[in-house]
């Protein structure tokens, strides 16, 4: 991979409640990586911003690089860009060489974190049996964008994800993870990403705490039981896609 030292050269692009808060701050303390503090950036999905020419914007973006070791790669993690529409066509014109990272959970299991984290901030007041009922009419106020709080259901459905990213990207460019994964093996984890990243590994990563979301109250069984049957036909076309065996979400 040829460094592009004035650019930001990667993505951890998705998604939400996965794990990319993790994978970020392991990322910065590899001394040939560099990821700024503010984990969420928002640029590419920024619908304030001058997209017809985003080159006048560029400079502001890239001031959140400016204490950046020489020689070191840029990146940083925003897990909306996956799921917001026009992100992959903006970070494609960007870079177009860009290494792009998602980082996939459980979609039950990521629908019900992310609920339990909007309610917490007081961004939501319904009960996710409520929000999971009422998504579609709630979402509708944001048209004709997506609804950044409360799409704890359209959120999960990474199929479409992947091939818009696909579109722009050649898989060899991007590198899909499991939270699994990262929570279970971080040092073959980070290797593979490494790699990825064209870096050397760096064996000696300090192992971090996983940043757990507090739940009030589990997920009730017929709630569960209603997502499961909801998303199993998504999980197996993840399957199919990537190869994977995911018997552990159903």
């Amino acid at each position: 991979m040829s460094r592009n030292l004035s650019f930001v050269t990667f993505l951890i692009a998705g998604v939400q409640k996965g794990g990319t808060t993790a994978l970020a701050d392991y990322l910065r303390q590899h001394p040939a990586l560099f990821i700024p503090a503010l984990k969420e950036l928002h640029f590419f999905d920024n619908e304030d911003l001058n997209w017809q020419h985003p080159e006048q914007t560029i400079s502001t973006y890239h001031a959140y690089f400016k204490d950046a070791p020489t020689g070191s790669l840029w990146g940083e993690a925003t897990p909306i860009y996956s799921y917001w529409w026009p992100a992959m066509a903006r970070i494609w014109t960007y870079n177009s060489a860009m290494r792009v990272i998602l980082c996939l959970r459980n979609p039950v299991e990521r629908a019900y974190s992310h609920w339990a984290m909007e309610t917490g901030r007081a961004w939501d007041a319904v009960s996710f049996a409520e929000a999971i009922a009422s998504e579609q009419e709630r979402c509708r106020s944001a048209l004709p964008e997506q609804h950044r709080v409360f799409s704890y259901i359209s959120r999960g459905f990474y199929s479409e994800q992947l091939r818009r990213l696909w579109s722009f990207f050649p898989r060899e460019q991007t590198l899909i993870l499991r939270q699994e994964q990262l929570l279970e093996d971080p040092i073959s984890t980070l290797a593979a990403v490494h790699q990825f990243l064209g870096v050397d590994p760096l064996p000696a990563a300090q192992p971090l705490r996983a940043n757990k979301g507090s739940y009030s109250s589990p997920m009730g069984p017929s709630i569960r039981a209603q997502l499961h049957e909801l998303f199993n036909p998504e999980i197996s076309q993840l399957e199919q896609m990537l190869g994977w065996d995911l018997s552990a979400w159903r």
